[in-house]
């Protein structure tokens, strides 16, 4: 093969390979996002205002941000149409998710602890709701293998966390973001989000959506709406980016 033949080659594919990523970019017009761990009736107010996609709701007795039933079902009837409310699990029976169904409408079923993709889908066939599992990215974690485990039982989508040895979620710490694959399910970015990364976050992974908590907060639990409008802010201007 020739010089000019071998750059003429090398051109066509890098070309191939901008015009791939760009309709990639292109099939979807903006990055949606959830503000996760809300406690009070004002944060949803604050979150619909800003333009926010989902809420999320933390079932889970250890973390500060948790709801109990009764506070959810208060929380619920400020959430309007259009706007999904997500619950969060971690390490819950079906029976423990139902018994929140019975009282609080959850749209969405965000798991996430150590749940296999068997136990992901026999809770979803028990509880009749659509759920997508949260994975830490840990440092030697085959990630497309991981995706792939729960995609095939049936996962919505996958959430990409930071990973931390004790936590599970609102780490406050990023992971590497050039490690963010592109596939055909959607997958959600999360980890150490905040109103001055997420713009570069959703450049560089393209992800479907953006799942933050800590980085909106002025104390655990507690949503600073001044905060939230700029983190919506930032997610426009990343999703704007060509």
């Amino acid at each position: 093969m020739t010089k000019f033949c071998q750059i003429a080659l090398q051109y066509e594919r890098s070309k191939s390979s901008f015009q791939i990523g760009h309709q990639m970019r292109q099939t979807q017009l903006r990055t949606r996002a959830k503000m996760c761990g809300i406690t009070r009736t004002q944060d949803i107010d604050a979150v619909v205002h800003a333009g926010a996609d989902a809420i999320g709701l933390v079932f889970f007795p250890p973390s500060p941000r948790h709801v109990s039933i009764e506070q959810a079902q208060v929380l619920a009837k400020s959430v309007p149409p259009y706007v999904q409310l997500v619950g969060l699990f971690v390490n819950a029976s079906a029976e423990e998710i139902q018994t929140v169904l019975d009282s609080v409408p959850l749209d969405v079923l965000q798991l996430h602890g150590d749940e296999t993709p068997e136990q992901c889908k026999q809770i979803a066939q028990q509880c009749k709701r659509r759920w997508y599992k949260a994975i830490q990215v840990k440092p030697d974690l085959d990630i497309l293998t991981e995706i792939q485990r729960y995609q095939v039982a049936g996962a919505s989508a996958v959430l990409l966390d930071a990973w931390h040895p004790d936590l599970k979620g609102g780490t406050g710490h990023c992971f590497d973001w050039n490690k963010f694959p592109k596939l055909d399910i959607p997958l959600i970015l999360a980890g150490g989000l905040t109103p001055e990364n997420v713009s570069d976050a959703i450049d560089t992974t393209a992800a479907f959506a953006v799942d933050v908590s800590g980085g909106v907060e002025s104390a655990k639990g507690i949503k600073d709406q001044q905060l939230i409008e700029k983190f919506m802010q930032g997610v426009q201007r990343g999703s704007a980016k060509p």
